[in-house]
Parts: C-alpha cells; structure tokens; sequence
C-alpha cells in the first residue's frame, strides 16, 4: 500500500501542518501554565519569581531540544522528490514514536496525584514557550517556502 496516496498535500502545507502541531499545544500548554502560577501567585507570590526563573532554564532546554527537531523535519519535508506526499508525512516513525511517548507522559503528569501546581507553574510556562517558539519557526520556514515557490 502506498502511503502516499493517503490524503496527499504539497510540501507546503506538510510544513504547514507542523506549524498547527506546535504552535496550538504550545499556546496551550502555556495558558495552563500560566494559570498555574497565577494560583501559586494567590497562595505564596515570593516563589513566582523562582518558578519564572525555572521556566526560563525549562523554555531554553526544549528550545535547544527542538531546534534539532525543526531543522531535521523542514530538511527532510523540503527534500522530498515527490511534490506531493502523504497529510501523515511530517514525521517519520521515529518522529512519531517519540511524540506519542512525549504527548502520553504529558497527559499522564495531569492525572497523577500529589504533583504540586508549582511544577506546572514552572515547567509547563517554559514547556509551552518553547512549543510556541518552534511553531513559530516552522511558520517562518513555511513563509520562506511559500516565497520562493512565488518567485
């Protein structure tokens, strides 16, 4: 079976989906986060400013993380030879092996008890801020794309 044919798009808008991959989480994770440390404001406001500072090292971490990621895919989705390739074809299995283990511990940290809301306060602001950066990245990777297809 050719998995080619299944929902077949142009390079573009596989670059396209990776900007909907990241950039939504990202912006979601950070909301959450950020609601998270409004209530540890609430409840003790002098360990907001080591929670900020933790978030900072966390969005640094990942976003050093997912450099590698942003500039693997966009080579591999640019170099394909074919114009159009599968809607599923932004990732290679690797790429989607590590997302799923990646996704499932991140749903699963929501429903183990006793995690204290001062580590989504610090960890997912920095989490989500870095998603959001990379969506980003792959938002100007898919403009540049877009422009030299004009010219």
């Amino acid at each position: 079976m050719n998995l080619d044919k299944i929902i077949p798009v142009n390079r573009e808008h596989l670059l396209l989906m990776q900007v909907l991959f990241w950039l939504f989480p990202g912006i979601k994770i950070l909301i959450t986060g950020i609601n998270a440390m409004k209530i540890v404001n609430e409840l003790n406001p002098e360990r907001v400013w080591w929670l900020v500072l933790i978030a900072i090292v966390v969005a640094a971490l990942f976003s050093l993380m997912f450099n590698n990621f942003i500039k693997r895919y966009t080579a591999r989705i640019l170099s394909f030879p074919e114009r159009k390739k599968s809607l599923f074809a932004f990732f290679d299995l690797r790429g989607y092996i590590l997302i799923i283990f990646m996704m499932g511990l991140g749903i699963s940290l929501k429903f183990i008890p006793g995690i204290p809301i001062e580590f989504f306060a610090g960890f997912y602001p920095g989490l989500g801020t870095a998603l959001t950066i990379a969506g980003i990245r792959y938002f100007i990777s898919w403009w540049k794309t877009i422009r030299e297809s004009v010219d």
